[in-house]
Order: structure tokens, then sequence, then C-alpha cells
């Protein structure tokens, strides 16, 4: 009798806890919708309650997707969580990101009390500035025409494996030889040290852990609250193998790279020496780390992401392809001739094909959270709406790229909006006014300028000594959507991007035929016919 009195005891009490949790989520749900600051913003009804709307679509990496389709249903601002809101228009993008001052960045950070804060995390203005000024020396467009030849032998060893490839013919998997050809030059640009990503296995593996330390941030980044439940710490189990696997490598090129003298050669390492902090035998050892951390991660990841959109975009757009092959043929008599410097910059269908592949294909689709700056007293304005403090507000670069009213058209592949055009002045300012792929402002892309010449000398190269075209069948067609498929994927000729906050991608896959004699022993002279 005592037993059975018991269970019921302890049955009615689990019976009252779970009432007092409905109960409790019902008033928490109910507060949300009808009496929170942002009730009166549109949305999806899932969004105004919980942070789990927008983390179903992070873990299935499709975020962006959903946030072009929800602006084209609830308009320019829409409320993707209860203390956040996204926004669909130029002016939001220039008060968002313009200014640091009186908005400041949002992301998550790690709890780790040894793991300092980076050029990217750091929230505090001038911090930030502090830092960037001093990174920044590493990847202007000075430093980059000194770095330029060292880029031009790791774009070689690229087209050598193309050559090769070209010779049976078989199909090549852009995004494995764009991934492998950037790290090996953000290996080469940090501390001077060639990873032989490209040619050998052994460090292949900071592609898987850089896809997982990135995906687990912009899981955290939408969901922080996460990072403190106990159970979800299994992410930071599994991916705990790679990432110490990592850093020590990390370690090593530091370590190497202060055996040698400062200025030995013009990377990373020459310019931060003096200022930032390394202590080589002790893993995560000072500033210097983080920073190389992020500076490897951002140079390593996004221009591959450019590169596979571009060829992508011209294997599927002959026209497109046919303008830019005449203006590379016709403007450099050899291969060797492709540098860096005034000729290729004045390949303006290049840059113009550059831009449109980053308008369609951003390298980082993510949400770049920003917060009203507590010291601020004034109120926050944006598109005539006076933000609550405490909100976090955002700007989706893909879905503002795909917005109509800047971009029509906007899933058609046309370079010419980016052109000098008489009578299109107008439409080409809205373009540029509305181009978030580098966003703008304090925190705008540092390595713009290395993204640019890197993505142009691998594209230039490539179509002096090649032709190209998608694969036959089926592996043709990896990296388009897919007929049928949901959450915006069905569009055949954009290219799929997966959001893990820089993206995930597969293909193209194309095959390469020679123009002229090419050959291993022309890459590095003037031996090469030329196209005709």
């Amino acid at each position: 009798m005592l037993g059975m009195s018991t269970l019921e005891l302890l049955s009615a009490i689990g019976r009252q806890g779970c009432y007092l949790i409905i109960g409790l989520f019902l008033l928490l749900c109910s507060y949300r919708i009808l009496l929170h600051p942002l009730r009166g913003y549109p949305g999806p009804f899932l969004a105004k309650v919980t942070a789990f709307y927008a983390g179903f679509y992070v873990v299935k990496k499709s975020l962006h997707l959903k946030m072009l389709e929800n602006h084209r249903r609830y308009g320019s601002v829409v409320r993707l969580g209860p203390d956040r809101l996204v926004f669909n228009t130029v002016t939001a993008f220039r008060v968002i990101y313009q200014s640091d001052q009186s908005v400041k960045s949002y992301t998550y950070q790690s709890t780790t009390k040894d793991f300092p804060v980076n050029m990217f995390t750091e929230r505090d203005h001038a911090s930030h500035l502090a830092k960037r000024k001093l990174i920044e020396q590493a990847i202007t467009e000075k430093s980059m025409r000194s770095f330029g030849p060292d880029m031009v032998r790791q774009i070689n060893t690229y087209l050598k494996q193309v050559i090769e490839a070209s010779r049976t013919p078989t199909p090549v998997n852009i995004t494995e030889k764009a991934r492998h050809l950037a790290l090996d030059i953000v290996g080469q640009l940090a501390f001077g040290q060639n990873l032989h990503v490209q040619t050998s296995q052994e460090n292949r593996f900071i592609m898987d852990a850089m896809s997982f330390g990135h995906y687990r941030l912009n899981i955290y980044h939408h969901m922080y609250f996460l990072s403190k439940i106990e159970p979800t710490r299994i992410i930071n189990y599994i991916t705990s193998r790679y990432r110490q696997k990592y850093w020590l490598l990390l370690q090593t090129m530091i370590k190497t790279r202060m055996g040698e003298e400062r200025n030995a050669r013009p990377d990373f390492y020459s310019f931060v020496s003096d200022t930032l902090e390394a202590e080589p035998d002790t893993l995560r050892g000072g500033s210097m780390w983080t920073e190389a951390l992020f500076f490897m991660s951002a140079g390593g990841d996004t221009v591959a992401t450019l590169t596979c959109a571009i060829f992508f975009y011209l294997s599927r757009n002959p026209e497109c392809y046919s303008t830019l092959a005449h203006e590379i043929r016709s403007t450099f008599f050899s291969g060797h001739d492709i540098q860096g410097g005034p000729q290729l910059a004045d390949c303006v269908y290049l840059r113009a094909c550059i831009d449109e592949s980053l308008r369609m294909s951003p390298p980082s689709p993510s949400n770049h959270w920003r917060e009203q700056d507590p010291d601020d007293t004034k109120p926050l304005m944006i598109d005539g709406n006076v933000i609550p403090r405490g909100t976090l507000i955002s700007v989706s670069p893909y879905a503002l790229q795909h917005n109509e009213a800047y971009f029509p058209d906007s899933f058609a592949f046309k370079p010419e909006r980016w052109l000098d055009t008489p009578g299109k002045e107008e439409a080409r300012k809205i373009a540029y006014d509305a181009f978030g792929a580098f966003s703008i402002g304090p925190r705008n892309c540092a390595g713009k300028a290395m993204a640019y010449l890197e993505a142009s000398l691998v594209v230039a190269k490539t179509l002096w000594y090649f032709d190209f075209e998608p694969a036959p069948g089926k592996l043709g067609q990896i990296g388009g959507g897919v007929s049928g498929a949901k959450d915006g994927r069905d569009r055949l000729d954009e290219y799929q991007l997966f959001d893990i906050f820089t993206s995930r991608h597969d293909g193209p896959y194309l095959i390469f035929r020679p123009q002229g004699d090419v050959s291993d022993k022309g890459l590095g002279g003037n031996c090469v016919t030329v196209p005709g």
C-alpha cells in the first residue's frame, strides 16, 4: 500500500511539473506574440515564438534561401526570432553595417577563457579597428602585388593538374581543386608555408576542420543558448579531433616561421610579428594564434566558393563564356603575361563576371548580426522603424542581392549589370549600392583585394590555356539545383550553396580541353602557343 502511494505521489508531482512547464511555455508564447516590443513585425508564427525556427534552417544549411522566401512573403522586414529582425533594403543595409559607432557587431564567442577574441569576434570598436589596421597591412593591394609571384606558383600547380586531367579527358571537380588551391595560397600568405594540399593528402583534413568549426559557429550564432546546454556539447566533442589537429598544425607553422628572419618574405607574419604575441610552445599561444586562425579560415574558404561559382555560371552561360574568353585571349600574349597589374585590372568583363558570381552566390550568405550600442542614448531608426533595445538586426546578403527592386531578373547571370554602359548608369549605381558580398563599413571584408586578385588570376589563366564545359550526364548537373526540389533549390542554373556561415558546395564538374600547345613547361615561361 505504501509503495502504491509513493508511486501515485510521484505521478502526481510529475503531472503537476508538466502542467507548470506547459503553462510557463504558453505564458512565454503569449507574451512574445501579444506583448513583446517586436509583436507588430511580420514573420512566420514559429519565428515569433522561438529561435528554433531559424535554428531548424541553420541546421539544414538553408537559412539564406528561407530568408529570401520570407521577404517575398512578408515584406522588407521580417521577424526571424523573438528578438531578431532581418531587413532587405539598401537603406537598412547602410544603417546597420556602415557605422560601428551606434550599432555594434554581435558574434557568438567561445566561453573558453584561454581562447582570446580575434578581429572577427572583437565587439569593441576601438579594439577591432586596431586589429584591423594591423592585419590589413598583409592584404592591401600593394602587399598583394608583392605576394603575386607566390600566388602564381600555386596557381601553376593547379593548372598542371588540369592539364593532366585534360589528356584523358577526366571530369574535374572544381570544388575540390579550388579548395585545395585556396588553402595552399593562404598558407603561403600567412606564414610562408607551402601546405601542399594540392599535391598531398596529409593536410587536407584542414577542410573538414574548417567546415565543422564554421557549422558549429553558425548554429551557436543563431541559438547561443545551446552552447550552455551540456547535451549539445556533443557537437564540440565530435569536432574536437579535427580541431586539435588543425591547432597543432597552426602552432607548427607559427613556430617554423618564427625561426626565420622577420622580412624573409612578404607574408602575414612579417607584418604582425612585432605587435602580436606568440607563444609557439603552447597550443593556442598568444594573439597571433587566434588572428592566424581567422586569417586562414577566411582566406582559405570564401575565395574557393567564389572561384567555383564563377566556373559554374560561365559553363552554363555560353555567351558570357565566349565574351570573357575573347577578352582574356586578346589581352594577353601568353599565359605567363597574366599577372596582377594594370593589364589584368583592365579586363572589365572579367571583373563583371566576378561581381555577378558574388551577387548570385555570396560566399558568406549568413545573417551577420548587429545590435545597438548600449551606450548610445539615441533611438535607432531603420527604414522608419524605431528598433527596441536588445534587438538583433541584420540583412541577408543573399536575399538583398536577389531583391528584384535592385536586381531585375535576379536569378539570371548577367555580368552586364556591372559594366559602364551608356544609359545604364543609374541601374549600375543601384546595383553597387545593394552589393553586399563583402559587406560595407568598418567591418567589411578586409581580404577583398586578395579575393579579386586570386579569382582573377585563376579564371584568366584557366581560360587562356583551356576551353571547358560541363561534364556529360548527371555528373555535369552537380552544383546546380534539382527540378522539383524544396527549400528554393529547384533552380537548375543557380549554384547551390549550403550555408554554414561560410559555404559548402559541390561541383561543378567540368571537362577541360587545351587551347594551343599547352605543356607543363609552358606554365613557367613564354613557350606556350597563343590560342587561336
